[in-house]
């Protein structure tokens, strides 16, 4: 028998590539964080998470954030050794800086009110749901729990 899962019907839904959605880490809200001025989230952690200076430089220096995604994500490109836990460390540290330094971002996390957040991203099976759903989804989470942060 098929159930409905009703927190993901109802959840907020977006796409990390979603320049005009104040969630994504690919939106034009430059942050200050360890002292450099980074032009998305997304330039932060790939920056963060590639092992080598050059290759973290390069992503860094990307026109958007999208493409400091693609330039990091490639398989050849190693990352740091303890990626999967340091990664959405990272990734929280950079949101909860682009939420202390936005009006508009800290408004729109808060608009979520109790409602599951999701990355929708079909192939992306550790920043987002992933096709099946069935995805870690650590953006989604990490902005619950500065939403959680926000409110206490």
């Amino acid at each position: 028998m098929f159930t409905a899962n009703l927190a993901m019907e109802k959840a907020c839904q977006f796409s990390r590539f979603d320049l005009a959605n104040p969630l994504s880490t690919c939106s034009l809200h430059p942050i200050l964080l360890e002292d450099k001025n980074w032009l998305t989230c997304e330039h932060y952690v790939q920056a963060k998470t590639l092992k080598k200076t050059q290759h973290a430089d390069i992503a860094a220096a990307m026109p958007t954030g999208e493409k400091a995604y693609e330039y990091g994500k490639v398989w050849y490109r190693a990352k740091i050794n303890d990626y999967p836990s340091t990664a959405p460390i990272l990734m929280k540290r950079a949101l909860y800086t682009k939420v202390q330094m936005y009006e508009e971002v800290r408004e729109a996390l808060l608009a979520t009110e109790d409602r599951l957040i999701v990355e929708t991203s079909q192939y992306d099976y550790f920043w987002g749901i992933g096709r099946d759903q069935r995805g870690l989804n650590h953006i989604g989470k990490a902005w619950m729990d500065i939403r959680d942060k926000l409110r206490s």
